[in-house]
């Protein structure tokens, strides 16, 4: 955690240094800041191809589909989501998954800042909700306890 906090105030003062010598204005820094944190934040997010399954995105790193079918999976996908301070597509999305357990578990979260995840699914079931995001890290993800199944993730 503490990495995260110096990578920050690194990352805060060289923008604020590098800006400060261009003359921005005030909006064009947190444009630019909010630009830096959400590629910093798109990062944590699985790489294609570490995914089980196929994600496609939509507008965004925050919207798009994931179809997966996995076996004895014990690990956990980031799959959507991002960091940013102002999101351009407003704060609220739409998220609809359907989850079919047949061994061990599974559990489809929302993570945001350094809250506890917040359990979306965790049995064969569906879930369709409006999300509103706060400021900071958001994302969706699935994780696995031996989990033989399916997924399906669409969020817009």
């Amino acid at each position: 955690m503490c990495h995260k906090k110096i990578f920050s105030l690194v990352l805060v003062c060289t923008l604020a240094i590098g800006l400060f010598l261009t003359g921005c204005s005030k909006d064009e820094i947190l444009d630019q800041y909010n630009n830096v944190v959400q590629s910093a934040g798109n990062t944590a997010l699985t790489s294609d191809f570490s995914l089980k399954g196929d994600r496609a995105y939509g507008d965004d790193y925050y919207t798009g589909t994931y179809t997966a079918d996995y076996k004895d999976f014990s690990k956990t996908e980031y799959l959507f989501g991002g960091t940013s301070i102002e999101r351009e597509n407003g704060k609220d999305i739409s998220v609809s998954c359907d989850l079919e357990i047949t061994e061990g578990t599974a559990q489809v979260f929302w993570i945001s800042g350094s809250d506890d995840p917040v359990i979306l699914l965790e049995a064969t079931d569906s879930y369709s909700e409006t999300i509103t995001l706060p400021e900071g890290g958001n994302y969706i993800g699935i994780t696995g306890n031996n989990f033989t199944g399916h997924l399906e993730v669409n969020i817009e």
